[in-house]
């Protein structure tokens, strides 16, 4: 488990391949994309592949839902951890990578809260 999700190691892959995972940012979809989420950027890189860049939206309502369930607040590192550690399991699955911008449904979220990444 990586120590903190600003920069991490994620994989294997389905290639063998060992992915290098650093955050960018965190922010309102609103702001930037007129959407009721919360936006992570991550930029992923392996050996023989160029920098990507990947960002995670987290819908808001999903977001009180999962918050109320659980009894978690909803604050920006504990974002940060549910988005790291989806893309981790994209990582090590070979899911979405094709994708720039995933949006993570209720079941994703649930999984991600079940194994958030540190900060």
């Amino acid at each position: 488990m990586p120590e903190n999700s600003r920069r991490f190691e994620a994989g294997p892959d389905p290639f063998g391949r060992i992915w290098q995972v650093e955050f960018r940012w965190l922010q309102t979809g609103i702001s930037i994309r007129h959407a009721d989420t919360i936006d992570v950027k991550f930029v992923i890189w392996t050996d023989g592949e160029e920098r990507q860049e990947r960002v995670l939206a987290l819908r808001h309502p999903d977001l009180l839902v999962l918050s109320r369930e659980i009894g978690h607040p909803l604050t920006d590192p504990w974002c940060m951890k549910l988005a790291a550690s989806h893309l981790r399991r994209m990582i090590e699955a070979g899911e979405d990578l094709e994708k720039v911008l995933v949006t993570l449904s209720p079941a994703d979220l649930t999984q991600a809260a079940q194994n958030p990444q540190p900060v």
